[in-house]
């Protein structure tokens, strides 16, 4: 295994951030200028809405370059070209997998194109970039991180979120498969960092109800702990602490007893009954609950 180099912040690095124009990916933005990031990259599929934030960014004063790029992340010649673009100006040092999207609604409502743009975006679009920026990342003598937004919705099942959830499993699954694979490799210095939030209160989940002792968590706290974990190179963080109780609960009850304490009791499984989400006419590229 691999030994980590201590990272106290993003000062001097190139951060490059998927969904960055809202919700996480605004915070994660604003988050890298204020470090001190020498170069700061947003993406996202609204160009109007990275020009905002993109403003608001500059006006800290932080000395930060800041680039956008408008990317379809549902396209895989579109990420691994606006990547090309990115490594032209040097390597990334510090990779965030934020962007998602949602479909709440039972899986035989889904139409083909929300399934396709769900895996594309959540699952795929992570593994594309990655790839993309890998060979590159820690090569000029920095350490380096890769943070995934994954879900709680990826360890535990839930009506009206099947494709999500896949989607979410793959990608915590891949995620720290990535870990395990850069850990084994001796001259590495680039460490994987996994997140598994329940519902954010970035909008994404409008509608969703809070569950036992799980309310819907402020975007604030959540993208502070995400970029915490990242900076120490923390594996996989589970957040609030009753996914972990849940996971517990999971493990030793028969399916049955799960069943009836995850709807009754905890109120999971009628979590997105009253789900709106926000109303988009393009996929809603904005941070993963």
């Amino acid at each position: 295994m691999s030994a980590s180099t201590p990272l106290k912040s993003v000062a001097g690095l190139t951060v490059l951030i998927t969904g960055a124009a809202q919700g996480m990916g605004a915070v994660f933005a604003r988050t890298a200028c204020l470090e001190g990031a020498r170069r700061v990259i947003l993406w996202d599929i609204s160009s109007q809405m990275l020009s905002a934030v993109s403003k608001e960014l500059e006006q800290l004063d932080s000395g930060s370059v800041i680039h956008t790029q408008v990317v379809d992340l549902r396209n895989q010649a579109a990420i691994i070209a606006a990547a090309d673009q990115s490594l032209a100006a040097g390597a990334v040092d510090v990779l965030v997998n934020n962007a998602g999207v949602v479909t709440g609604t039972s899986f035989a409502k889904h139409r083909t194109e929300q399934i396709n743009d769900t895996m594309a975006v959540n699952a795929l679009a992570p593994m594309y970039l990655t790839h993309a920026l890998l060979r590159q990342m820690g090569q000029a003598g920095s350490p380096a991180r890769i943070l995934t937004i994954a879900s709680a919705a990826a360890l535990v099942s839930n009506p009206n979120m099947s494709v999500y959830a896949a989607s979410k499993a793959a990608a915590m699954s891949w995620s720290d498969s990535l870990r395990l694979e850069l850990e084994r490799e001796a001259d590495s210095d680039i460490k994987v960092t996994t997140f598994c939030p329940t519902y954010v209160s970035t909008g994404m989940f409008a509608g969703a109800r809070s569950m036992l002792f799980t309310p819907i968590m402020d975007t604030e706290y959540v993208t502070a702990k995400a970029w915490s974990a990242m900076l120490r190179g923390t594996p996989l963080v589970l957040l609030p602490w009753t996914s972990k109780f849940g996971q517990l609960l999971r493990g030793v009850l028969p399916r049955g007893a799960w069943d009836l304490v995850a709807d009754r009791v905890l109120k999971i499984y009628s979590s997105m009954d009253d789900f709106t989400g926000r109303k988009r006419q393009t996929p809603d590229n904005e941070p993963v609950s």
